[in-house]
């Protein structure tokens, strides 16, 4: 495969790189992160407006580029670099992929231009802070995650007499769900005999019964929000029927595939940012008269924690290859991430496998692993300071966090991707066998 990117991704990573060099500094990021969005609205304009991310993986039919899930992960490689704070992930990879695969005609043409242009916000709101449950990152999303007809999750009941629907309950964890104007939510309707898990859209503005508190997190530039829902009026996303119940596991599917290669991509690119200030910082340092970075045991550090940055790197983009099938466009208005082109170099075409969750998976546990690995020696190298708000490597580090406490552990998303590729079909079988062999042995 030629792993080269197009002059086209090359353009979209230099006008990206330009403007985030240019507007989001660590001390841009530091005063957008305690304003009460989370982040800086006038830049967040110029990106959805000016360059069109929210749109850059729909279909041109509703306002998008059309493109795949490799500009937007060259994308958010970009973003994750400058650790830039803003709803795109909640937008472009949660909502708008889940309104594109489920929705009605009626519904995607009333809220996906408006998603593309960055006039509306979305994300995706699931009870506890089961997010890579239900997008089936970590295990299957078959089960009573949203609620299974029990106190606790978030329930929906249609109203009687009417086609709306009612929702209570709470979901916690949920990004940019304080400021964003279109909520999926996913709730458990169907009560016990014939349960269900359905996706529901509310409109934030004037949604009676609705109440949203921003959480503390580690993690300032990703923000979170607690949701309550009391009486909520909702819509269905999509229509009536079991068939239509049915999809929506294998549209969650979907969605976590394109959300696991785009979440990889950006831990590559704040891996990559924060590896560049310990080297930086090591040319710069002297001790004994000399640089650290001439010390030989420093370069043996910087040089493991390269090759692990190269091979998260390898692992992402040969990820959001693997995710690729056919490129979508307005004679397929229901794909999603997991439709769209080949698109790195040449080589790819032709050649794309749809699906690709196992893949993305282990793309993401890599990722993860090497972004706390080098951001945790980006705060040593410097000493004491690293851990001080001053600095910008602590920055990094609360990503790597949080991020591994929202998307991970890596090691669950390891064994949900052997699992799926079923590895350890037999395993258990043969412990059986050798069980049973114990007694002969002894005798």
């Amino acid at each position: 495969m030629d792993a080269a990117f197009t002059e086209e991704q090359h353009a979209i990573r230099r006008t990206l790189r330009a403007l985030l060099d240019k507007r989001c500094g660590p001390d841009e990021v530091k005063a957008a992160v305690r304003t009460p969005p989370g982040y800086d609205e006038e830049l967040w304009r110029e990106l959805a407006g000016r360059l069109g991310l929210p749109g850059l993986a729909l279909p041109t039919t509703y306002g998008g580029a059309g493109c795949g899930p490799t500009e937007l992960a060259l994308v958010c490689a970009e973003t994750g670099r400058t650790l830039l704070p803003s709803p795109l992930i909640a937008t472009a990879v949660l909502a708008a992929p889940l309104i594109l695969a489920l929705g009605s005609e009626r519904q995607r043409a009333g809220l996906l231009p408006a998603l593309a242009s960055g006039e509306l916000t979305g994300t995706l709101a699931v009870p506890d802070g089961r997010l890579a449950t239900a997008l089936a990152l970590t295990g299957p999303n078959d089960g009573d995650w949203a609620g299974g007809g029990r106190a606790g999750g978030i329930q929906a009941h249609k109203e009687e007499g009417g086609a709306g629907w009612r929702l209570y309950g709470e979901a916690g964890q949920v990004l940019n769900g304080h400021t964003a104007e279109v909520l999926v939510v996913a709730a458990h309707t169907g009560g016990f005999a014939r349960s269900s898990t359905r996706l529901f859209l509310v409109r934030a503005a004037g949604a009676a019964g609705l109440r949203r508190t921003r959480q503390a997190a580690g993690d300032e530039t990703r923000p979170q929000a607690r949701l309550e829902l009391r009486d909520v009026p909702a819509e269905l996303l999509g229509e009536e029927g079991g068939e239509a119940a049915r999809a929506v596991g294998a549209a969650l599917v979907a969605t976590g595939v394109g959300a696991a290669v785009v979440l990889a991509a950006e831990a590559v690119g704040a891996a990559g940012a924060a590896l560049a200030g310990a080297v930086a910082y090591a040319k710069e340092r002297e001790r004994f008269g000399r640089p650290v970075g001439s010390f030989r045991a420093v370069q043996h550090r910087l040089a493991d924690l390269y090759v692990t940055l190269q091979t998260a790197r390898s692992a992402a983009y040969c990820a959001a290859w693997t995710a690729c099938g056919g490129r979508p466009g307005a004679d397929r208005p229901s794909g999603t991430y997991t439709s769209a082109a080949p698109r790195l170099g040449s080589g790819a075409g032709g050649a794309g496998r749809s699906g690709g969750s196992g893949a993305a998976a282990l793309a993401l546990a890599q990722a993860l692993d090497a972004l706390r690995a080098v951001a945790a020696e980006a705060v040593q190298m410097p000493g004491g300071i690293g851990f001080a708000w001053e600095h910008a490597a602590q920055l990094y580090h609360r990503r790597a966090v949080c991020d591994e406490l929202l998307l991970g552990p890596a090691h669950r998303l390891r064994a949900r991707a052997a699992e799926e590729a079923g590895l350890f079909a037999g395993a258990g079988r043969d412990a059986d066998r050798a069980v049973d062999l114990l007694p002969a042995v002894d005798a």
